[in-house]
């Protein structure tokens, strides 16, 4: 049985007649009616009713047509499904993210993205930075949004652009300013102030660069970051800054937050900026990851 002989079958079903049937096929009666009853042997039943004067289904032709036709419409779809996959608009796009890209970038790029081609089928995943390299190098998902290495160097099998660059803040109990524990002046906390308090922040592991931004920050204003607790979720960091345990700092998205009895607060002086930027595989040419690029660049009004 082959799609030929499906065509061949409803196209006689259709008209009830071989040899219109025949003219409609652009073929002659005979080999027509060789290719029905080639089937009908095949299928161990009769399909049409066949006299002088006429030619019907019969009841198991009629059955099958239903079948027939629903495999012929998905065939005639084929071309269009192709056509839609080729320019991205159908499809999957796998798409990882640092936890704090969901406060930033990451809600308008996936919105925007979506609009534009609801076909699509994306697959979101959080993961560190460094996670989400090592499986790109192994050939997983499409792109991720992370935060650089320091000094940006990346893998050579990879591509990088930068999305955003966002100051650092402070999360801090609101207890705290309330009771004078952290003064602010003008409404921003002053280093010396910051980096004598608690910290809060995730392990070095889990981000180095963003950590050692962090660190590095408290070393260039005279104090050792003294870790009370570490957590990886900001979620939980900022649950953490809630119960009073410390201050973390974070990026200004991060405002996106709210969280009763935590306030977000600008640090007075030079402020130190958090990189977010997208990632993926030079050779990946994928057409859903080709259209999600271009949404990215429309972001960074490099499109």
């Amino acid at each position: 049985m082959d799609v030929r002989q499906l065509r061949h079958f409803a196209a006689v079903a259709e008209t009830l007649h071989f040899g219109r049937a025949a003219e409609r096929l652009g073929m002659t009666q005979p080999p027509l009616s060789q290719s029905i009853m080639a089937l009908e042997r095949e299928l161990g039943a009769p399909l049409f009713v066949r006299t002088k004067r006429s030619v019907a289904l019969t009841p198991f032709g009629r059955q099958w047509l239903v079948h027939v036709r629903a495999v012929l419409g998905d065939l005639a779809a084929l071309p269009g499904v192709a056509q839609r996959l080729r320019d991205g608009e159908t499809g999957r796009l796998e798409l990882s993210f640092v936890s704090t890209a969901d406060y930033s970038v990451l809600p308008a790029l996936v919105r925007r993205y979506a609009a534009l081609h609801p076909g699509v089928e994306i697959a979101l995943s959080e993961a560190t930075s460094e996670v989400q390299i090592a499986a790109l190098l192994e050939g997983e998902g499409h792109a991720g949004l992370v935060i650089p290495p320091a000094g940006g160097a990346l893998p050579a099998a990879l591509s990088y652009r930068r999305l955003l660059s966002e100051p650092l803040v402070a999360a801090v109990p609101e207890a705290w300013i309330a009771d004078g524990r952290l003064p602010l002046e003008g409404g921003r906390l002053n280093p010396a102030v910051a980096v004598q308090a608690p910290l809060i922040i995730f392990p070095k592991r889990a981000a180095p660069a963003f950590h050692d931004l962090i660190t590095g920050y408290f070393t260039m204003h005279g104090g050792g970051a003294r870790i009370v607790q570490e957590a990886i979720q900001m979620q939980t960091i900022i649950s953490l800054v809630s119960a009073e345990m410390g201050l973390a700092l974070v990026p200004a998205s991060l405002r996106n937050l709210a969280r009763t009895g935590v306030r977000y607060v600008e640090l007075a002086g030079e402020v130190p900026s958090l990189e977010t930027g997208l990632v993926w595989r030079r050779d990946d040419l994928t057409p859903t990851l080709k259209r999600f690029l271009e949404v990215a660049m429309e972001a960074t009004g490099e499109a």
